[in-house]
């Protein structure tokens, strides 16, 4: 069991705060055009593919930044990197405040806010290295909670552009950053213990590893799931169930708020009981949630039952990420944006299904239901891991005990 005193005396608490911080402002930008989507929608005229494809750029453009931030984190050091982040950051804020009126300005300015989303491979990595083996779970459990920053999007974004438009709550946005950056560059330190950065020969090793890939698509399911639901379900909410543009926040707002803060309780059951053991209990969960959504229930079943698959996500992606520093203690920079990246493509992917399958069928079950298969593949793949796992444990034990009866 893990104690307080003894947590707070292992690391850098000023530094996991400040890292939390900048993720969480940063996940708040990052998701900025799906809290005020329904705004953007109305305006632009758009089609339920090109609503899809609005949320959705921003996921594709942090999942293509993450490994460089993640590679330049590794060797210039979290600190370094965060600040720089965060200034590049603004860019497509003051873009969307002062000239963003088509539709291309969104996709473009929606691009560079994957920069906020890219953070993740900055953000957990500069906490980690602070903290023993032990506290790996908690420790990237609230790192990585830091992407409740979507709750602060949802819940004030429909509000503030029902208020001023939808152009100014990009420019009141870049208060929040500012102020974190202040915060950041003031409080956060780089672990003076950090390895050396790996070699390319040794980053390409680690790409070769099916521990790489198989964590990659883990979390394609768990984050892709988060992100990409978190980015569309206010679209949602408005378009099936004809709810006003506010509660369509509200809605998203409570499901993420769940998602969010299960994130370092998901960590720390990872570290009693296993990480692995964790994540298949999880996806079969949401997979039973996911497919009752698919039968467009009642507004409110269909609020409750996003609450209980964003606790399942949330729940999972702390789990995993507990998981991988213990496999790659050397190289975490560089697989928890390999990861990230490739979790990104999967929120990058969930909203264009779900637009496309609405706009071909004229219904979004199709759309929940493909999710469903998706997440029927992973538990089967996680069920393989654990007997393999079993397998080698077992013949490992067996080995010693025939060398010392040798």
């Amino acid at each position: 069991m893990i104690r307080a005193g003894s947590f707070f005396r292992a690391g850098h608490f000023p530094t996991l705060l400040s890292s939390f911080l900048y993720f969480d402002v940063s996940f708040m930008i990052w998701v900025i055009l799906g809290a005020i989507g329904t705004f953007i929608v109305e305006d632009l005229q758009l089609t339920p593919a090109e609503r899809g494809m609005m949320v959705a750029i921003p996921v594709l453009g942090g999942a293509l930044l993450r490994i460089p931030m993640g590679l330049l984190a590794d060797r210039w050091g979290g600190k370094r990197v965060g600040m720089l982040g965060m200034l590049l950051t603004m860019v497509p804020l003051l873009w969307g405040w002062m000239f963003a009126d088509h539709l291309s300005d969104i996709y473009a300015l929606g691009f560079l806010l994957g920069i906020a989303g890219a953070s993740f491979a900055v953000a957990l990595p500069l906490a980690s290295r602070w903290y023993p083996k032990q506290y790996q779970g908690l420790v990237m459990g609230i790192a990585g909670a830091g992407n409740s920053g979507t709750i602060i999007a949802t819940l004030f974004g429909p509000r503030l552009a029902e208020a001023y438009g939808w152009n100014a709550v990009f420019a009141i946005s870049l208060l929040p950053l500012a102020v974190v950056f202040v915060i950041f560059s003031m409080f956060a330190r780089d672990c003076p213990t950090t390895v050396k950065p790996a070699k390319i020969s040794e980053y390409k090793h680690v790409m070769k590893m099916k521990e790489t890939w198989l964590f990659s698509f883990f979390y394609s399911i768990s984050f892709g799931g988060f992100v990409g639901l978190t980015s569309y379900l206010g679209l949602f909410f408005f378009d099936q169930y004809g709810v006003s543009k506010v509660t369509a926040g509200d809605f998203v707002t409570l499901v993420v708020f769940a998602g969010s803060f299960i994130r370092p309780i998901g960590g720390y059951l990872a570290d009693r009981y296993g990480g692995i053991k964790l994540l298949m209990w999880l996806f079969s969960g949401g997979m039973v949630t996911l497919f009752i959504i698919g039968t467009l229930p009642s507004v409110y079943v269909t609020l409750g039952l996003f609450f209980v698959t964003f606790l399942f996500f949330g729940a999972a992606n702390g789990a995993l990420f507990q998981i991988i520093p213990t496999y790659f203690p050397k190289e975490v920079g560089l697989v928890t944006g390999f990861v990230g990246a490739v979790g990104g493509f999967g929120g990058f992917f969930l909203p264009n299904v779900l637009g496309t399958m609405k706009q071909w069928t004229n219904s979004y079950s199709y759309g929940f239901w493909m999710m469903v298969v998706m997440m029927m593949v992973t538990v089967w793949i996680i069920q393989k891991l654990q007997k393999n796992m079993k397998s080698g444990i077992h013949q490992s034990t067996e080995a010693v005990k025939q060398s010392v009866r040798v």
